[in-house]
This record gives C-alpha cells, sequence and structure tokens, in this order.
C-alpha cells in the first residue's frame, strides 16, 4: 500500500506524534503500573464469554504496558497472540500464538516478538479482540500510530472478512487531543480504551 499525502498533513502528524510520545514517556513507573492495572480492568469489562483469542502487545516507547491483561488472559483461558514482523515484506504484521514459555526475540526496532513458528501462526478471523498501541486519539475515534503503517496495512483487508476482530486502540489519557488530522489510510477502530474511559465507535460493541 502506497501512502502519498500533502508534505503539511505529514508535517503536522510527526509533530504531534513527537510531542505525544514525549508526553507518554515522561510517566512516572507508578504512573505506568497504574495505567496497566486500570487498562486491565477496562478490558475485562468488556470480555464476554465468547472472548476466545486476543492479539495484545508488548510495550515499548512509553505504551501502556498490556503484562496485567496478558497475564489474566492466560489465567482465564482466552488464548493470546502477539505480533511479529512478517519475515518477507517486513512491512506487515503476523499474529502468532503466545504462552509465558514462547520463545522470543529483539526484532530489528529492539522490540521482542516470538520466534516466527508457522505451526503457531494465527491469522486475523480468528481473533475476538485485537489491542493496538496508540501515539494519539481524539474523542471520535481518530487515531495516530508510530508512523510505520504496520497495522495499516495488516488490516488493510479487515472489514471485508466475515468474521474480524474488534480493533481497539489502547492509549494513556494524556495522549487524547482536541482534533487530530486524519489520513485516507487510517484503519477505523472500534472502541479506545484507556485508564480513564472506553470511547466506543461501533455498533459492533
Amino acid at each position: 500500500m502506497t501512502i502519498n499525502a500533502p508534505r503539511s498533513a505529514l508535517t503536522s502528524r510527526q509533530q504531534l506524534r513527537k510531542a505525544l510520545r514525549e508526553r507518554r514517556r515522561a510517566l512516572s513507573d507508578t504512573a505506568q503500573q497504574h495505567a496497566a492495572t486500570a487498562v486491565c480492568q477496562q478490558l475485562f469489562t468488556m470480555f464476554t464469554s465468547q472472548t476466545r483469542r486476543v492479539a495484545g502487545y508488548l510495550a515499548n516507547d512509553g505504551e501502556i504496558m498490556l503484562g496485567p491483561t496478558l497475564a489474566a488472559c492466560h489465567q482465564q483461558t482466552i488464548a493470546v497472540s502477539l505480533p511479529l514482523l512478517h519475515p518477507f515484506t517486513g512491512k506487515h504484521l503476523l499474529f502468532q500464538n503466545y504462552t509465558p514459555t514462547t520463545p522470543m526475540t529483539a526484532n530489528r526496532f529492539g522490540i521482542h516478538e516470538p520466534e516466527l513458528n508457522s505451526t503457531q501462526i494465527r491469522l486475523l478471523h480468528e481473533h475476538d479482540m485485537l489491542l493496538m498501541p496508540l501515539v494519539g486519539f481524539d474523542a471520535r475515534g481518530n487515531r495516530l500510530g508510530m508512523g510505520g503503517g504496520f497495522y495499516d496495512r495488516t488490516l488493510a483487508h479487515v472489514y471485508r472478512l466475515k468474521r474480524r476482530p474488534l480493533l481497539v486502540g489502547i492509549a494513556h489519557d494524556c495522549q487524547q487531543v482536541d482534533t487530530l488530522p486524519v489520513q485516507s489510510w487510517d484503519i477505523p477502530l472500534d472502541c479506545i480504551v484507556t485508564p480513564g474511559q472506553i470511547i466506543t465507535l461501533s455498533l459492533n460493541i
């Protein structure tokens, strides 16, 4: 997927991305731990008896940690997947089954991900919920990612699936802005979850 946009629009997003990344990195360890616990509690109000598999992520660069959520999922026999960079394109994500004993490796960004095991790959339609980190968001559900386009490319055709996961953005409350510039390739979310609120954007929830 080729991404083209006016330079002024991209510059605005880049400046906002930098400011919001600095804002979340400035949070103390205690604040991060409280946020992780609060988000876990928020998410478990959304899970149902039909929630069988959730895709999460391992936090980086001040993102909300999903450690409590992933641990609670395993305790509740909810299967967990984690993203890894596609070994051939390098621009898309795969989702692989994850347990506490899964062998891990660092990708080219220094982010830990499961070691590739083709027998453990799980397709998008096998997930009930996909949790993705956000750099920024607004009350209308517009989102700002890290800028690499990995989730946008991976989810480009998700709405064509007969069965798809709920797309859930995860962010700190301090990452909310009044208005976020939007691009045509941004994939709409079903909801955004922060330590203090759940913004519902889809009738699917």
